[in-house]
């Protein structure tokens, strides 16, 4: 976790520079060597020259902070039609939508639950997710959340 966070920190300024956003960082330590995907949109969408001249700025910024250390691969995209859900506005943007979310926890018996956000709601200071699915209700805090992605809908 202490690498992703520090490329955040280190990438943010140059793809706000571009007037874009950055969805989400990935950092994992593969067999021999790093792998960081690096997910960002735009107004309008992303293009492949966007991803192409934003992967050489990163790439030269992480080389000269040698972060992650030693070698690594590096790939800029879209965060595509199943746009990963991180930050709370991200959760704000999509209400009303379908979203798949994986849980640390069974709730009624699956840690899976696909269905409509209803609501991104704060209650005594826990971030509330509310879904519903086929007529029932779930409401789930947060914290527990692993992974969220929005669900795409033709």
């Amino acid at each position: 976790m202490m690498y992703k966070e520090k490329i955040e920190h280190l990438i943010l300024p140059l793809i706000e520079a571009d007037n874009m956003e950055l969805v989400e960082v990935e950092c994992l330590k593969m067999k021999s060597r790093w792998l960081v995907r690096v997910y960002v949109d735009k107004a309008g969408g992303i293009t492949i020259d966007d991803c192409s001249n934003l992967s050489r700025q990163i790439g030269d910024v992480l080389d000269v902070h040698d972060t992650p250390p030693g070698s690594y691969t590096l790939e800029v995209s879209s965060p595509g039609l199943d746009r990963p859900l991180v930050k709370e506005d991200d959760f704000l943007k999509v209400l009303g939508r379908m979203v798949r979310i994986r849980l640390r926890e069974k709730v009624e018996g699956s840690k899976n639950i696909k269905g409509r956000l209803a609501a991104f709601t704060e209650e005594g200071g826990t971030k509330i997710l509310t879904l519903e699915v086929e007529g029932k209700t779930f409401r789930v805090p947060k914290e527990m959340v692993l992974k969220a992605n929005l669900v795409y809908e033709q």
